[in-house]
């Protein structure tokens, strides 16, 4: 939620920010392995540093949480082989330290009588303008982030679940990601994939020659970086913005849904389509899918475009091909759906439903939007 900030608040939160730092690099120089030696070398730093008593001390704290979780989170890529950087945590320059977490206590929300005006309290800091947007629990966190120069308030919240729910299955679907069609799914709709990063790489070139040729520290390098900041943060509110409409439309429409098991690291190893596969966050759609939909089944995505959704028959195919045509029962159409509709028969298996029989459509008829605009997911084609 964002705040919006006053002059004397904005220093005094940059403040909090330089001392997380502070304490962060300390910890990291004196190598301390465990949370509890941490808090007990905390205690010690503000007998030799009277000015961290003005600081919240279970917000200190929460540093020493943070690098014991890096430090377990490094061992743990460690032991499975996968690449960790340089193999030990950096120290934090200036301006890299961006949040900082007020857990249990020190904080509160306050609502004001005029208006739908409210303040975040926060011990040692005070209270700032919060615009609160939705109904708010039992609050258990509050993380603020600085972001592109402006200040948000992430509120952790202990919200009643569910403990049983009846799955249905009757309505499923096969969803294939690519970066042509953004999904393509087996009843026949597909939705273009917006690519906004290659929309705004133009400008984002032009920001990103402006901070080079400019003096490291100086004014017009912090603006510079500013408004790069802000570009990013504009190209990751679209796209979250876009993937969040597109998963509450099938999520909304379908009671299981089939997806393919994609292993992104290694497919972010193609140089020719490695920005395109990044800026399509199929990671992030499947993550919103899992948390909106009755249920979500991956399934093996070993020869889905080879492979006839009809008859079985393998169909070898190279990227430039987007027409599947099968030499064995005759069927034409557009190479997505038909990966669409084998990840579904596959998905289906899984789960012991019987096959769904359909008549295929040709691929000169295809559309994502039928003629009586009738289509689930005709909000998410025109965002």
């Amino acid at each position: 939620m964002r705040l919006y900030t006053t002059r004397d608040q904005e220093k005094r939160l940059e403040d909090t920010l330089e001392v997380n730092r502070i304490v962060y690099n300390y910890f990291l120089l004196n190598k301390f392995k465990s949370r509890n030696d941490m808090n007990y070398a905390l205690t010690e730093l503000k007998e030799q540093q009277p000015i961290l008593r003005n600081y919240h001390s279970k917000m200190l704290q929460m540093v020493s949480t943070k690098v014991a979780g890096a430090l377990s989170a490094l061992e743990e890529l460690k032991k499975r082989g996968q690449p960790a950087g340089k193999g030990m945590l950096q120290l934090l320059k200036p301006d890299e330290c961006n949040s900082f977490t007020y857990n249990q206590s020190g904080y509160r929300v306050q609502q004001l009588p005029e208006g739908n005006r409210s303040l975040l309290h926060l011990s040692k800091i005070g209270s700032i303008e919060i615009r609160v947007h939705r109904r708010l629990y039992d609050i258990a966190q509050v993380t603020v982030v600085k972001q592109a120069g402006r200040w948000y308030a992430i509120l952790a919240c202990k919200v009643m679940r569910r403990t049983f729910s009846t799955i249905r299955y009757e309505k499923t679907v096969g969803i294939d990601v690519g970066v042509k069609n953004y999904v393509y799914d087996s009843d026949g709709h597909h939705i273009d994939n917006p690519l906004f990063l290659r929309k705004d790489l133009k400008t984002l070139r032009r920001l990103q020659r402006k901070v080079s040729r400019r003096n490291r520290g100086s004014r017009n390098y912090k603006k510079a970086v500013s408004w790069l900041q802000r570009l990013h943060m504009r190209i990751a509110n679209k796209r979250r913005d876009f993937l969040h409409k597109v998963s509450n439309n099938y999520a909304s429409w379908y009671h299981v849904i089939f997806l393919e098991r994609l292993r992104l690291n290694s497919m972010n190893k193609n140089h020719c389509l490695a920005r395109h596969i990044m800026d399509s966050s199929w990671g992030t759609f499947k993550q919103f899918l899992r948390y909106k939909a009755n249920r979500l089944v991956e399934v093996d995505p070993y020869n889905t475009t080879v492979e006839c959704s009809k008859c079985g028959n393998k169909v070898p195919k190279t990227l430039a091909i987007r027409i599947h045509e099968c030499d064995a029962c005759g069927i034409v159409l557009d190479r997505d759906h038909n990966s669409s509709m084998v990840i579904e028969d596959r998905g289906r298996m899984l789960l012991e439903l019987p096959m769904r029989h359909r008549e295929v459509t040709p691929v000169e008829t295809l559309s994502g939007i039928d003629e009586a605009g009738t289509s689930p997911h005709a909000s998410a084609v025109g965002s």
